[in-house]
């Protein structure tokens, strides 16, 4: 259960400011069709997800677990650093959608996002990390959806309220206390 609640509390964290969470603010600006839009970031959360958490299931067979502990906790500092970095949406992504609707087109634009997005990478990590995929995907894609979901529908005023550098202070810091402990062999307080 560990795992599904620390999956989703860093990605909704890590995504607020994110350029997905953007771009929910601009195809609910372009559309103002909220239904469509949200079935289109769940479906393309979870297919995208679901790769990256297979992904990190796989690397677990495969690695040995000293590499892996290193490998992990590394990668969780540095998503910690990443995740200090502001992201900015390519308006090539929101082209997309004049030939496909508005579910085709988020399920698209929001898919192509994601991939190499620091909510992917953390979904790799955080698979192979805690050794349930199913769990860690579900509460990534949850995350996403808390983030996500409330920018369809309240919109770019709502973005100028939140303070990012804070949010974005506390995902890292999550992330940084997750890649220490990592390396540190202290497993109990993340299993």
């Amino acid at each position: 259960m560990e795992s599904l609640l620390i999956s989703t509390g860093v990605v909704a964290l890590a995504e607020i400011g994110d350029k997905t969470q953007l771009l929910a603010f601009i195809l609910a600006a372009r559309f103002k069709k909220p239904l469509p839009i949200i079935a289109g970031i769940l479906i393309a959360t979870l297919f995208n997800h679901g790769l990256a958490g297979a992904l990190g299931a796989w690397i677990t067979s495969v690695v040995s677990p000293d590499v892996m502990r290193w490998v992990l906790g590394l990668s969780f500092i540095g998503m910690a650093a990443w995740t200090m970095i502001p992201d900015k949406i390519e308006e090539e992504e929101t082209q997309v959608a004049k030939q496909l609707g508005v579910f085709g087109a988020t399920l698209v634009t929001f898919f192509l996002a994601e991939m190499g997005d620091k909510t992917q990478i953390a979904t790799i990590a955080l698979a192979a990390h805690y050794g349930e995929p199913l769990r860690v995907i579900a509460g990534t894609t949850l995350g996403m959806l808390v983030a996500d979901v409330p920018a369809v529908f309240v919109g770019s005023q709502f973005a100028t309220k939140i303070p990012m550098k804070l949010v974005h202070s506390i995902a890292a810091g999550i992330f940084a206390v997750m890649g220490v402990l990592t390396l540190l062999k202290v497993e109990k307080l993340f299993q």
